[in-house]
């Protein structure tokens, strides 16, 4: 049994999905998984079924259709927190977007204090592989922008890759979280940082994808554009 617990959102990652649990369980640290799974047809969740034999702390939720990256998380956390035993509950993604490798620091910085420590790419300068320079510029300038409305300090206020303190989500209403896309990512910071949390970026290397389908799309990047100004006249009128 482990006090920290990794949930990963799945949605056709076979070419993924085993390579990154085995990664997972031969850390120096042992972590439980949870993985959230929106019907892939592409067999993702039986791939998990099977590694559930050999790896007792493999969890799997499955659910009907693709419902949102958002409402995956919040499925997850109700799930961590039914389970006393979770101290830290973890985001990430599947496709090694994210190196398995910095889970360990992302718990050292919520260990040394931190109520959400965020693996940040632009904390120090720009560091992400195998992007194109357009998407670059629109993620960087996105987090820029989203800083200019809501008048946060992080630099990368569309991270993915987060570790949260279980009071954190204890204190907030996931009721209350209005956004299923990418702008889910922004709206949990805001919503931790209104709450008074202490929350830190610890720097990382973003490498793209190698294997499977990005689920960008034109509209969650509309969603986060035009959420982001909702989000802060909604807090005009919230008691944190």
């Amino acid at each position: 049994m482990s006090d920290s617990l990794i949930i990963i959102p799945t949605y056709n990652e076979k070419e993924n999905i085993e390579r990154i649990i085995r990664k997972v369980f031969s850390l120096s640290y042992f972590f439980e998984i949870l993985i959230i799974d929106d019907g892939s047809p592409d067999g993702t969740a039986d791939i998990v079924k099977n590694l559930q034999q050999e790896y007792p702390a493999l969890h799997l939720e499955q659910r009907s259709g693709k419902q949102g990256l958002g409402t995956a998380y919040i499925h997850g956390f109700k799930w961590a927190l039914e389970r006393p035993q979770y101290e830290f509950i973890f985001e990430m993604d599947a496709d090694f977007s994210h190196n398995p490798d910095d889970l360990i620091r992302l718990r050292t910085a919520c260990v040394a204090g931190a109520d959400l420590a965020i693996g940040s790419r632009y904390v120090n300068g720009v560091n992400v592989v195998n992007w194109p320079m357009s998407r670059v510029l629109m993620s960087y300038f996105a987090s820029m922008y989203v800083r200019t409305i809501t008048r946060i300090k992080i630099q990368d206020a569309t991270a993915g890759f987060k570790c949260y303190r279980r009071k954190v989500l204890q204190t907030i209403p996931m009721d209350k979280i209005k956004f299923v896309g990418y702008a889910f990512q922004i709206e949990m910071k805001f919503t931790a940082i209104k709450y008074g949390f202490n929350v830190v970026e610890v720097p990382i290397i973003f490498t793209d994808r190698t294997e499977g389908s990005s689920k960008m799309s034109t509209s969650i990047f509309r969603e986060a554009f035009i959420g982001v100004i909702q989000m802060k006249v909604w807090s005009w009128f919230r008691k944190y």
